[in-house]
């Protein structure tokens, strides 16, 4: 799965209505009500939209016909296999009806244009964890932790005996990294995942 880099912005004119998406990565819900607050454009007829978090996904027609709008723009985002994205496409009507396969056109492929204009980073699903580490310890495992490829410690917090350090680790090497880290600690420290 993919996520967007950045917010993206793309334009067309379809029959005379001007067409404006812009996509952006979100993390939740809440992420996807302010980005549609903050580009509405009270001078536009419609803000359809549509958004993808996970197994989560809304999308709205604003107006338009049932299913011309919305559904055509979560399928742009899905059709390129992103996550975490959501993608707003705003219409000014130009005084021609598209009818209801023009609509389809119009939203799902101003979307999937945007899309496509983006640049993309590839989502890693991370395991996250806590462990604690005796003093004599941390210098060694910090080190190992910090050469590991896509291992981040993102809090330490430091004990009587030792530091408390919350890891981020890719699933795909997790175990690798725990073992590493029970080998070079002769098992004096031992990293668990929750399941």
């Amino acid at each position: 799965m993919f996520s967007l880099e950045r917010i993206e912005t793309f334009e067309q004119i379809v029959k005379k209505s001007r067409f404006r998406a812009v996509a952006s990565p979100i993390a939740g819900e809440q992420d996807a009500k302010d980005l549609l607050a903050a580009h509405a454009d009270p001078g536009a007829n419609h803000h359809c939209w549509a958004w993808r978090i996970g197994q989560s996904y809304r999308f709205n027609d604003d107006g338009e016909p049932s299913g011309t709008a919305g559904k055509p723009i979560l399928q742009a985002i899905d059709g390129q296999s992103l996550d975490n994205v959501m993608v707003i496409v705003t219409r000014w009507f130009g005084g021609v009806l598209l009818g209801t396969g023009g609509l389809i056109r119009a939203y799902g492929g101003t979307a999937s244009a945007c899309l496509r204009a983006s640049r993309t980073i590839e989502l890693i699903p991370m395991a996250e964890t806590t462990v604690n580490v005796g003093f004599s310890d941390l210098a060694l495992v910090k080190a190992r932790l910090g050469a590991a490829a896509g291992v981040r410690i993102t809090d330490e917090a430091f004990l009587g005996t030792g530091a408390q350090l919350t890891l981020a680790i890719p699933q795909a090497v997790a175990d690798d990294i725990a073992r590493m880290i029970a080998d070079a600690t002769s098992g004096r420290v031992v990293i668990a995942f929750q399941p």
